[in-house]
Order: C-alpha cells, then sequence, then structure tokens
C-alpha cells in the first residue's frame, strides 16, 4: 500500500492505482472528458490536471500512477484557470449551437462550461460549419465540427467493439476523426452497435431521428399504429424523468404511449417467448443431425436477436454464418406477425398498419430497413426508436410520466413470461432457453432454485457453463447423459475472440448466446445517458426482479404464444414459421 496526500488528507492506495482513480474512490471531484470507466486511458484533454508536489507541470492525474509520498491538491488558482482556459479552448474550436444540439443538457463539455463559469470566451467560438455532416448512415449522424478529439468514439469502436472503424486522419490542426480514406459511414464496416455515440461527450455523435416520422404516422387518417417495447426500456426510460438508475416504469410508459395516439400498445415480450420456441426447437434439430445422423449441422448455433453481432458476424466471420440460428429478432417477428396474423384477426389489410418499436439499440434502425425483413415491398417494422427518441416523444406531447398511473400492454401481443424479460441483459437468452429446453426434453424444471441459472449472470466478457442431460423423454432418448456447453459473451471484440477460437477448433460449445453491447441491450447504443458499468448493474437488477414477479417465467407456458402456434404457425419451426419467423443473412467482408 502507498501513503499518499489529497488536498492536505491521508489516504492509502494500492500500488498501480491512478491520481484519478483514488478521487474517485474517495469521492474527490475532478472533471473529465476523455476519461470512461469504460475504456482505456488516454490522457488527452488534459481538463483533469491536478498540482502534485514537486512536479514542474500539472498533472493528468487520469495517467498518472500513485507514488509513495505523494502530495497531491486537485483545486487551487492554477488548476481552475488550467482547466477553465482547457475548455475555453475546445470551445473555441467548436460549432455552438447548443440549443438545437441533440445533446443540449446532456453536453458533456457544455456541463464543464458551465461548471467553470463560462458566461463569456476570450476566444470566439465556431459559429459555422466548415465541415460538411456525414448523413449516408441510416443510423446516426456524424458532425465533425463538434468534436473535441478526445477519441472516446475510437476506443469504444476498438476496445469494447473489435470493429475499428474509426481512426484519427490528418495530422496537426488538421485532425479529425473519421473512416478509412474518410468515407462516409454507409460505406465502411460499421455494424450500427452506437456504442460511439454512447460514449461521445458532445454532439459529434447522434442517432437518425425518427421521432417526427412517427408524429406524421400517428396523425396519418386511415392509418393503425402499433408500437411495441423491448425488455431493456423498462428499466432504463425512468432516468430521462429523474427516477434513480434501475426503476421499473412498464406500467406508466404503457399508459404514456396510448396517451401519445398510439392506437396499440404490444410488448416485444411476446416475441422475446416466441423466439426462445423457435430457437429451442432449432438447436436440438441441429443437435440431433450431429449426434444421432451424423450430419453436419453448423453447430455450435450463435443466437440471432442482436442486429450489431449479425453485422458483425457478416463482414468478419462470413464464413461461420450458417452458424447463425436463422431465426429474426424478436422486433422483426413481432413486425412480421403484426402485419398477418394480428391483422387478419382485426380484419386489416397489412398496408393500412404501421409498425413502430421502441428498442434499446440503435442498430435496430438498419435492421428494420433490411430488404430480407418484409414480403411484398411490406417491412415487418416501419419505425425503430431508441430509449432516447421515446423520453423525447413523451416531453414532446406534454406527458408527465412520474403522475401516470400504471396500465397493461394490449393483448394478444402483450402478453410474456419472465424468461422473456431477461432478454434484456447479457446472459438472458441463454438463461431463458435453458429454462423451455431442459422442460421440453425432460418434462421437469431446470435445476436450479426458483429457475435463476445463476452461471448464466454476470458481466465477465465471455462466461462458460455446461449442464448434463439425464432423465430424458423417451423420444429424447439420444439426449440421454449429453453434456450441454453453452458460453455467453458480450460486446462484440469479445465476440470476436470467442469465433476466431471456434473457427480453429480450440473452442467447440454446442450453444453461443452473443450480444452486441456491453452489457446487453441494458447498455445498449440508444439507452439514456450517459452509459456506465454501475448503471448496466441497476438496470440488470431490475430485470431480474422483474422476472422474478412474473407468475410464468418459462417461455413454453406462455398461453397466447401456445395459441399462435394452434391457431396459426402450426408448431415450432413449422413450415409457417420459417416463412414468416426465419430469414438468412448477406456475408459482406471487410472492405
Amino acid at each position: 500500500m502507498l501513503h499518499v496526500t489529497i488536498n492536505g488528507i491521508d489516504h492509502e492506495a494500492p500500488e498501480g492505482m491512478t491520481i484519478l482513480e483514488l478521487c474517485r474512490r474517495e469521492g474527490i471531484h475532478v472533471p473529465t472528458l476523455c476519461d470512461h470507466p469504460d475504456l482505456r486511458t488516454k490522457g488527452i484533454c488534459r481538463i483533469c490536471v491536478v498540482e502534485v508536489k514537486g512536479s514542474k507541470t500539472l498533472q493528468a492525474s487520469c495517467s498518472t500512477p500513485l507514488v509513495e509520498g505523494m502530495e497531491v491538491m486537485t483545486t487551487g488558482d492554477k488548476v481552475r484557470r488550467t482547466r477553465k482556459t482547457v475548455v475555453e479552448l475546445l470551445l473555441a474550436n467548436h460549432y455552438t449551437d447548443c440549443t438545437v444540439c441533440p445533446k443540449n443538457l446532456s453536453c458533456e463539455l457544455q456541463s464543464l462550461a458551465n461548471e467553470y463559469g463560462l458566461t463569456e470566451l476570450r476566444w470566439k467560438e465556431r459559429r459555422e460549419r466548415i465541415i460538411p455532416r456525414d448523413l449516408s448512415s441510416p443510423v446516426f449522424v456524424r458532425d465533425n465540427n463538434k468534436c473535441i478529439l478526445c477519441q472516446r468514439c475510437i476506443r469504444a469502436c476498438q476496445d469494447l467493439q473489435g470493429v475499428g472503424a474509426l481512426a484519427n486522419l490528418w495530422k496537426g490542426d488538421r485532425t479529425i476523426i473519421g473512416s478509412a480514406f474518410n468515407k462516409p459511414i454507409s460505406e465502411i464496416v460499421c455494424i450500427n452497435c452506437g456504442q460511439c455515440v454512447a460514449h461521445c461527450p458532445t454532439g459529434a455523435l447522434h442517432e437518425r431521428y425518427s421521432v417526427e416520422e412517427v408524429w406524421k404516422a400517428i396523425d396519418e387518417p386511415g392509418k393503425v399504429v402499433a408500437i411495441q417495447t423491448a425488455p431493456a426500456i423498462r428499466a432504463a426510460l425512468g432516468e430521462e424523468f429523474g427516477y434513480p438508475p434501475g426503476t421499473r416504469v412498464t406500467g406508466k410508459m404503457v399508459t404514456a404511449l396510448r396517451m401519445m395516439g398510439f392506437d396499440y400498445v404490444f410488448d416485444t415480450q411476446f416475441t422475446a417467448d416466441l423466439t426462445i420456441l423457435e430457437e429451442a426447437h432449432e438447436l436440438l434439430a441441429r443437435l440431433k443431425g450431429a449426434l444421432v445422423e451424423g450430419k453436419s449441422t453448423n453447430l455450435p448455433m450463435t443466437t440471432s436477436c442482436s442486429p450489431g453481432w449479425i453485422k458483425f458476424q457478416e463482414h468478419f466471420f462470413p464464413e461461420l454464418l450458417p452458424n447463425v440460428s436463422t431465426c429474426k429478432s424478436p422486433q422483426q417477428m413481432f413486425g412480421a406477425l403484426l402485419k398477418t396474423y394480428w391483422a387478419d384477426r382485426m380484419k386489416l389489410k397489412a398496408q393500412d398498419i404501421y409498425c413502430a418499436s421502441v428498442m434499446p439499440c440503435t442498430a435496430k434502425k438498419f435492421e428494420a430497413g433490411r430488404p430480407e425483413m418484409g414480403r411484398d415491398g411490406i417491412q415487418d417494422v416501419d419505425f425503430a426508436l431508441t430509449t432516447r427518441e421515446l423520453a423525447a416523444m413523451i416531453k414532446q406531447a406534454g406527458i408527465d410520466l412520474k403522475s401516470l398511473p400504471d396500465s397493461e400492454f394490449d393483448s394478444p401481443l402483450g402478453e410474456s413470461t419472465g424468461a422473456a424479460t431477461i432478454f434484456a441483459a447479457t446472459g438472458g437468452v441463454m438463461e431463458a432457453a435453458l429454462r423451455s429446453a431442459w422442460e421440453i426434453i425432460t418434462g421437469r424444471e431446470v435445476p436450479f432454485e426458483h429457475l435463476d441459472i445463476t452461471p448464466l449472470r454476470g458481466f465477465e466478457g465471455v462466461r462458460e457453463a455446461a449442464l448434463t442431460i439425464t432423465g430424458v423423454k423417451p423420444e429424447f432418448s439420444w439426449l440421454e447423459g449429453v453434456t450441454l456447453k453453452v458460453l455467453i459473451a458480450h460486446g462484440t471484440a469479445n465476440a470476436k475472440t470467442v469465433m476466431e477460437a471456434v473457427k480453429a477448433g480450440t473452442l467447440a460449445p454446442h450453444f453461443i448466446e452473443i450480444m452486441t453491447c456491453p452489457g446487453g441491450c441494458l447498455g445498449g447504443g440508444g439507452q439514456p445517458l450517459p452509459i456506465t458499468p454501475e448503471k448496466r448493474e441497476a438496470r440488470a437488477r431490475a430485470i431480474y426482479a422483474e422476472d422474478s414477479g412474473f407468475k410464468i417465467r418459462k417461455s413454453h407456458e406462455n398461453a397466447a404464444v401456445m395459441k399462435l402456434y394452434a391457431d396459426f404457425l402450426g408448431a415450432p419451426n413449422s413450415h409457417k414459421a420459417h416463412e414468416l419467423l426465419h430469414t438468412k443473412y448477406t456475408p459482406r467482408g471487410r472492405y
């Protein structure tokens, strides 16, 4: 342990800890911009400078390790003036349209300007755009006129996601952050995950808004507008209205959506339960082919719920696309059923229905626009909103979320189970699948207390588990004694490591769940900002608590889903199910 002094107070800290880490541990405020708990330290912005006794210059606290006997001052005239000057310099080269900027009131640079009392600037701030905005992406907008070169987007893209789509271009005062050869985003290898957006401290990156299109759809005469909401939304939306992270606002959200003018409010969890049944039966078919019939059945099977992961595999591992489950994501399954099964029940034409969704994920916007996600020129899903966009719409409608009573989703596409709820967290899809698969195979509940398969839970980047199957039903005798090996990874940088091992033959589980974003959908690129490890953990606790509160916690016990099979689909993996609920993907390559 080291003995150091901060602001005249003695502290003990382990060797290797930085000044900033100790300050955070002790609750001492030091402002930062380039630093983020998800990302490796770079020490670029210099906002976090502190005074270290004996040093000729101020030191960046984020990258300066503690040494024995160090004396640090985090405040004082020199420190305050330097930090203020750094903010002024950043603003001098920053296109300022704060009142209409998408990050207004959530911009970290704006917050620092307020913190250091900048009512006037010594250098004239930039009032015009000198770099054209990149509007090519269907998912997000890039505006380098607001970039402060903190490189958080670069590190998020590389460290968390393993994509490396962004880098520094040019040198000196001409430096910008861009893509290879400064190509538009639509022409590069980008998986649309939005982690660059979620980690950007300013308005240099933001999602492409669909809010006005949705308002227009609601107001269009003769159209029925239905909306579905993903599991992760209920544990995060409240943050935009002053609730602590992890507060569940499910019922209030449903009430708000009806007040906004949506004709029907449904739950994507309905098709999350459906996904489990389709995926579980697909896995059983692949296992039987491999274990009984000796066929090459593309094991391990990987999940297909996360559209950023799908595009990642299309680019980086196209040769392993046959291993991906053919199931559409719950969002897309829902849209397909809304415009067929539900439309028939309601005596409506598919072209007279708008399907909107609220997703924690910017990549859902790209997924909704995929040409394979529709029939006869009609897309399954018309509009995909992020959690942040829904919050903006609620505020635009003048609705006080906190004052609303709770209400229920519409039936039958609003009925779900606890298993569907945990889709929001990393490991949740695997846990939901095993709850049903085990019972389908053995006739017994999965052998874990209260159905909580705790080995699958947590935030480690890669997690493995194994379950030996015993006491099977006669029709599954070929599975008796088989040890089912499963693996979970979140963040596509971790997924890349896993898939390289699968490709090399050094890793051979039967079933792999991969979520694009750290923490799963709870940490999606469209969730309320800022996103931190603590917030992801709070949201996860809320999701698991909601699961525990459900009377029914297994997907195959969703009565509305079973009626859907009886009345319309026939059986899991039937011809009708494959026609509507399954798809295939496109090899894209790395260039």
